[in-house]
């Protein structure tokens, strides 16, 4: 059936007329006469053409009747006049109103076709009503799908809800991801053949003369297909989040080294005592800041406040867990490297060994959050020196 699809798909989207062009000259339909083409935003054809006719617009509406094939593309397409040859329908809303007596292709949002078909009918589209009757096969891809009309020869429907009425005169075959509902008195006198996830509502006055088979296809995975999906999501949802970190690391190394020089010395030169002030700082702002922002969005002047100082809460959470792992990174760089430059790789390293840390049930998720209120205390001291500078503090800063 798929290949049937995609075969019946490529042909919709051929030009009718290069088809016609092979046609004897007592089936082409006019083919010998000059085409008209007209475009416009809103096209209303009320002249019949000699030929063939191509149309396009925004709003196209075809009362004439067409002596050759029709070719129309727009946003709202109606054809109320008849066709003598094919028809070729694009848009997002298509109404055929009027009998064509050749094939009917059309692609669009909704399509709705009232009147009958003689060739075949092929209608790709979100929702697809076939209320005339297809004197050739029927081809209908849709989310929604109902054929009401019946049809002369063989009918195949691709959908989610499918709704089936009329005489069927060949064999019907359904692909539903939902429901197919047949109505009372509904006839066919082929094969009715369908896969779809429940049994097909098929009242008691339908007559099926060709048999039924049913194939149960269940769209849904299993309960083991769906622990391997979260397993699959999760890790790659690990796997980006751990190549962004890296990046973000290196980059702010790479880019900012004095920064992370600044954010290490006070990690090295400073006491006991200065790092653990330093690290309940971070701490209380990390932890105090969201209280003060609710605080402040109950009134309505501190609604501005409270914004302003959100995106500075959120910056600061990020730049304290980059600068935690070029942190570790410079601190391995040092401890086994000997080296006191800080280069772009040194943050990359950190934070993949940061990162891997925080894997670690309660005692990594421990390590991450000190050494990221560290960071986090140091980052708000550094931006406050630099913002109220003292001639004592000028050459730490530096």
């Amino acid at each position: 059936m798929n290949r049937v699809f995609l075969a019946a798909l490529v042909l919709t989207l051929a030009p009718v007329s290069a088809l016609a062009a092979s046609l004897p000259p007592d089936r082409a339909g006019g083919q010998g006469a000059p085409a008209s083409f007209s475009a416009a935003q809103s096209l209303l054809a009320t002249s019949s053409a000699p030929g063939n006719a191509y149309t396009a617009g925004a709003s196209v509406v075809v009362t004439a009747a067409t002596v050759g094939d029709l070719s129309t593309v727009g946003g709202s397409v109606v054809v109320a006049g008849p066709v003598a040859g094919d028809a070729l329908l694009l848009g997002g809303s298509i109404s055929a109103r009027a009998p064509v007596k050749g094939d009917v292709r059309a692609i669009g949002g909704n399509i709705d076709i009232e009147e009958s078909v003689a060739g075949d009918l092929v209608a790709i589209g979100y929702k697809v009503d076939d209320a005339g009757r297809a004197g050739g096969s029927v081809l209908i891809a849709a989310a929604n799908a109902s054929v009401t009309g019946g049809a002369a020869g063989p009918v195949a429907i691709y959908g989610n809800n499918v709704y089936l009425a009329g005489d069927f005169a060949g064999n019907v075959s359904v692909v539903a991801g939902g429901s197919i509902t047949l109505a009372k008195d509904t006839v066919i006198r082929g094969k009715f053949s369908y896969e779809a996830p429940d049994v097909a509502r098929i009242p008691a006055t339908a007559t099926i003369m060709g048999g039924t088979e049913y194939t149960n296809a269940s769209y849904l995975p299993d309960v083991g297909t769906s622990r391997a999906l979260a397993l699959a999501s999760l890790g790659v949802f690990l796997l980006v989040r751990i190549l962004g970190a890296l990046i973000l690391a290196g980059l702010f190394a790479g880019l900012f080294p004095t920064l992370a020089r600044a954010v290490t010395e006070r990690a090295y030169t400073r006491r006991i005592r200065s790092i653990l002030l330093t690290t309940l700082l971070g701490l209380a702002a990390l932890v105090a800041t969201p209280i003060v922002l609710v605080l402040l969005a109950l009134t309505f002047v501190g609604i501005g406040v409270a914004l302003l100082l959100g995106v500075a809460y959120v910056l600061l959470v990020i730049l304290s867990f980059i600068y935690a792992g070029i942190l570790l990174g410079t601190m391995g760089a040092r401890r086994f490297a000997k080296r006191e430059t800080i280069l772009w790789r040194d943050g990359m390293l950190g934070m993949l060994a940061l990162m891997l840390m925080a894997l670690v049930p309660i005692v990594g998720g421990i390590i991450v959050g000190l050494l990221t209120a560290f960071t986090a205390g140091a980052l708000l001291l550094l931006f406050f020196h630099l913002a109220f500078p003292q001639e004592d503090q000028t050459a730490e800063m530096l």
